[in-house]
């Protein structure tokens, strides 16, 4: 029996250094999570990935239509998670928002570079790995 895909959360920080440098291992990150497992995300953070990448000081890397398009293509790509388990468990409160897609949406992995959220690895059964840790899976 084929084996499920694995259910993945990137945080902001993974898939806008993806979006930035398209060879970076963010980058390879976000296409691995596309192209072979599924990729989640909840409106809490994707409003936040809006708001990032709406700031001028990108503006020098890419322009502010190509990120509009990136959150677009983003959105056809992901699966939405409704968040049903809040979870207060960070110690930065902004970062919970990453465990709840997780627990939502059941996910198996979550990645990031932010040692917040490393620390709980894993969390309720769900790894909590660095973007290189990732792709040597």
């Amino acid at each position: 029996m084929p084996r499920e895909p694995d259910r993945i959360v990137a945080d902001t920080n993974c898939l806008v250094s993806g979006l930035l440098l398209p060879e970076s291992v963010p980058a390879k990150v976000v296409r691995k999570a596309v192209d072979e497992g599924q990729l989640l995300i909840s409106d809490a953070t994707l409003d936040e990935l809006a708001d990032v990448l709406s700031r001028a000081k990108f503006d020098r890397y890419v322009s502010l239509e190509d990120r509009q398009e990136f959150i677009r293509v983003l959105g056809r790509v992901v699966e939405r998670v409704a968040i049903t388990s809040p979870v207060k468990a960070c110690r930065d409160p902004k970062d919970d928002k990453f465990l709840e897609v997780a627990v939502s949406g059941d996910a198996d992995i979550i990645v990031t570079g932010d040692d917040d959220l490393l620390e709980l690895h894993p969390f309720r059964g769900i790894e909590i790995i660095t973007p290189r840790e990732y792709l040597k899976r």
